[in-house]
């Protein structure tokens, strides 16, 4: 029976260490998570309350998450190459986690999938030494731009992700690409109705960050 007692006080011991070495997010007063994009996350044809950044930090206000704030740092027309710097301007805010969502214009301009990798990166690296959690959001191309440069593409997001251990949105606009009623007319920016369902591919990674 002592035995026993023992080795029930030995288990709760461990279990308290461990639990204790891993902080929770949600446990913060405050959890400041950056969203770092480009047009699809700035909300480039809708109104900002219709973006999916707002819209994401109106589910956790209603899910009673209210200390999460979202700061959304997202300036359409952005490429990788603005990453690493922007990302230390935003530091100042001290952001807990980081979504990485850049690369699409890279594509959508053809331009090196190599040299976008490199960009992406170094932009992870520095999150990471900053202590920042980084959800990376991976992006895929239309079909006209050639079966290898458009695999190479969707490939490096995958790639990176799995260097750095990342949780990884494989493609940001699931469910939405391709589908003209979820689509403006460019068929490449979501409307309103198509932010709601990127929302919720967006909230549900990081909830399970939290």
């Amino acid at each position: 029976m002592k035995q026993c007692s023992v080795f029930f006080l030995l288990l709760v011991f461990m279990f308290s260490s461990w639990t204790g070495s891993v902080p929770a997010l949600s446990a913060k007063a405050d959890v400041k998570i950056l969203i770092l994009g480009d047009s699809l996350s700035a909300g480039l044809g809708v109104e900002s309350e219709q973006a999916f950044p707002s819209l994401v930090q109106e589910m956790f206000n209603q899910k009673g998450l209210g200390h999460v704030k979202i700061t959304n740092g997202s300036i359409s027309g952005s490429t990788s190459a603005g990453a690493f710097s922007r990302l230390k301007w935003f530091l100042k805010a001290r952001p807990d986690i980081l979504v990485l969502a850049l690369g699409a214009n890279d594509g959508l301009r053809g331009l090196s999938v190599d040299l976008m990798t490199r960009n992406l990166d170094k932009t992870i690296v520095l999150a990471k030494e900053k202590g920042l959690r980084v959800i990376l959001a991976g992006m895929k191309l239309p079909p006209n731009y050639g079966p290898e440069y458009a695999t190479a593409f969707e490939a490096a997001f995958g790639v990176l992700a799995q260097k750095h251990a990342l949780p990884f949105i494989p493609f940001l606009l699931k469910d939405v690409a391709g589908h003209a009623s979820l689509n403006q007319a460019d068929g490449i920016h979501p409307n309103a109705l198509g932010h709601k369902i990127v929302a919720v591919t967006v909230f549900d990674t990081l909830v399970e960050q939290l």
